[in-house]
């Protein structure tokens, strides 16, 4: 059959569907676009927010007018947290929850024989075990590969509802990752980004499974994930998808600093710059803490790229709340931050605050929150100018004649050169703004 997937979402998901996908070619299946006349539709769905849920719904629909005689197959989150919802839209014929997509091929078959609309999904409170969907061996990019290392949350932030869509966390075997990990570097990926759905909890549910000696030392959480992987052989590097401040601190940001492999780059999650939000939202730190880790990430290079996710308009926001937001990232001086209006999402503790903010309101601080970030965003990139720093180059732009690659501060970086560089490390000297990054001149390809 022909099986084309839409994603929708997170890198988790991203790599799920990837999984999917191998697994659907080892039975004889074909994949294909998602916008291709396809016999089977798989939509891999998020619901993050009342937004997310929408466009699920809307593509189900829209691929039945590709192919109204197609099987339809939702998944993931949305599935999860309102399987109902998801089996009662017209032309659905399969839902699986977060914790059996790895059984998808065979409830694919199964509806093909029978016919009967099926709803495969678990409790939240059996969502216990990690379910392992096997090594996968490519990804779209020629470059990067993302590995899924755990699964789930504990820490219920009162707006969230991934908790309950996506259980306990569940810590992938180490031995897993570290093979996944051997394949694809072996197939030359040169960068290995570690994902989960709150990264920094992975092996936080049985620290013994996870922790280990290292030169008398002990090493745990997702440490012992980056200390492996940094002994590997082989020329690549890695990066963390995300860490929260509600799980590290800043001495254990001090503890990855010293693996050379790990790039100068982390994405950590602020959500809001005012201490009184942060205590509303259950963040579980405050604006000093989070500084704190920032501080000691500059320290070790003033070109630490340091991303992050802000909310504005959480209920009771004040504007004094909202300026504290707003100095803190000019503080901070992150190399990119991503503003979200709060969206009301239905079963979470934030849903039924008081004090929510006009949709003007929200509209208003994002669109200056924005500006506020991008002027950050700008100077940290000037900052960067006259500085040497190691690139992947990922494409060659035939239209520019200039590769096109990221810097290990989480830059895009353009430069002039040869297109076969593509898929190669090099040492990039920064010399201008371009664009959306910088333009550099190779010093040397390593």
């Amino acid at each position: 059959m022909k099986i084309a997937f839409h994603t929708l979402g997170c890198k988790v998901n991203q790599y799920e569907s990837q999984a999917l996908k191998e697994k659907l070619i080892n039975k004889g299946h074909q994949i294909v676009g998602d916008d291709e006349y396809a016999d089977v539709y798989v939509i891999n769905t998020c619901t993050v927010t009342g937004l997310s849920d929408r466009k699920s719904r809307q593509f189900i629909r829209r691929v039945k007018k590709i192919n109204p005689d197609s099987i339809t197959a939702v998944v993931g989150c949305y599935a999860q947290v309102s399987p109902e919802e998801a089996k009662n839209i017209e032309g659905v014929n399969i839902v699986v929850g977060t914790n059996e997509k790895n059984k998808l091929p065979e409830y694919i078959e199964e509806y093909a024989r029978t016919k009967g609309v099926e709803c495969h999904i678990k409790e939240p409170e059996q969502l216990t075990e990690y379910e392992e969907m096997g090594i996968i061996t490519t990804m779209d990019s020629r470059t990067r590969a993302y590995i899924k290392v755990q699964e789930g949350c504990n820490k219920f932030c009162s707006y969230c509802i991934i908790p309950f869509a996506r259980g306990t966390v569940r810590s992938r075997a180490k031995e897993e990752i570290i093979k996944e990990a051997q394949s694809l570097i072996g197939q030359g990926f040169k960068e290995i980004v570690l994902t989960g759905i709150n990264t920094a909890l992975y092996g936080a549910e049985n620290e013994n499974l996870t922790s280990s000696l290292q030169g008398g030392n002990k090493v745990y959480g997702i440490e012992v994930i980056v200390s492996q992987l940094n002994e590997l052989p082989g020329n690549f590097r890695v990066r963390l998808g995300s860490l929260e401040p509600n799980v590290i601190n800043g001495e254990y940001a001090k503890r990855l600093l010293k693996y050379e492999r790990l790039c100068p780059h982390m994405h950590l999650s602020l959500q809001s710059g005012s201490n009184r939000i942060l205590k509303e939202m259950n963040r579980r730190y405050n604006s000093e803490e989070y500084l704190q880790i920032v501080n000691i990430l500059k320290e070790h290079d003033s070109g630490y790229g340091i991303t992050t996710d802000i909310i504005v308009g959480f209920p009771g926001e004040t504007e004094e709340d909202f300026e504290e937001s707003c100095r803190l990232v000019k503080t901070v001086g992150f190399c990119k931050v991503h503003v979200f209006k709060y969206s009301k999402r239905a079963g979470t503790r934030a849903a039924d605050m008081k004090g929510h903010i006009p949709p003007d309101v929200k509209a208003k601080r994002s669109k200056k929150l924005m500006s506020i970030a991008e002027k950050t965003t700008r100077e940290f990139f000037l900052a960067q100018l006259g500085s040497e720093r190691t690139v992947i180059f990922e494409q060659f732009d035939e239209k520019t004649g200039l590769l096109e690659g990221l810097s290990d501060n989480y830059i895009k970086i353009y430069c002039r050169g040869d297109k076969d560089f593509a898929g190669k490390f090099a040492k990039v000297k920064l010399f201008e703004l371009y664009r959306d990054g910088v333009k550099g001149n190779i010093s040397k390809i390593i």
